[in-house]
């Protein structure tokens, strides 16, 4: 079960190669299997999995997709979402998947060896104290449902370059939260999936 081409290019103008089709089949398998000893992800369902996983990770660097050879950093990873689609998608782009939980992480350098994934390694530890170990070295820093736009801020602001750029995945909004903003030089894109029509936003935040 994948997405209709259609849906792809009305939505993001761009469709995944079969090659992209079967590496996303098998993370999709991947996770499967992970999930009957672990709690990886609430979304197995294939619809589900291929919109809100697959689609959302890729949506979320939709500005970026013209640039090469980012290095990239997916904090709060869980099975390895944005980061597995978005190292399966783009190449040339270094992808550390991070996470606090040792299992999590488990799986997802496992993942990463079975989807051939040159570009991408899973880290273990918490952003909070990997900062200095990681300050200022990332382009992109992605942080997706992980607790409130302070704490993501918090997170990432100390990983990113100098001209680099936090991405915040957010399901709701509330024009209140711009407050936390108010020091950055900020963005929201709004929009929807191409499914269930769920409503989504991404929070740009240059440092």
């Amino acid at each position: 079960m994948h997405l209709d081409p259609a849906l792809w290019e009305s939505t993001l103008n761009w469709q995944p190669t079969p090659a992209e089709i079967v590496k996303f089949q098998q993370l999709y398998d991947l996770v499967l299997v992970g999930n009957q000893v672990q709690n990886l992800t609430r979304i197995t369902e294939p619809t589900d999995f291929w919109e809100k996983h697959i689609w959302d990770s890729l949506r979320g660097v939709k500005p970026f997709w013209h640039a090469t050879n980012l290095r990239v950093i997916d904090v709060g990873t869980g099975a390895g979402f944005p980061g597995l689609p978005i190292a399966i998608v783009f190449p040339s782009w270094h992808l550390t998947l991070l996470d606090g939980t040792l299992k999590k992480i488990r799986f997802v350098n496992a993942a990463i060896e079975k989807l051939g994934l040159a570009n991408a390694i899973g880290v273990h530890g918490r952003a909070e104290e990997l900062g200095k170990h990681y300050h200022q070295q990332f382009d992109l820093v992605l942080i997706r449902a992980v607790g409130s736009i302070p704490a993501c801020l918090k997170y990432g602001v100390p990983l990113t370059k100098r001209g680099g750029t936090v991405i915040l995945y957010r399901g709701h909004w509330q024009p209140e939260e711009a407050k936390y903003l108010a020091t950055y030089n900020w963005q929201i894109a709004s929009f929807v999936t191409p499914i269930s029509q769920s409503h989504r936003h991404c929070i740009y935040v240059q440092i």
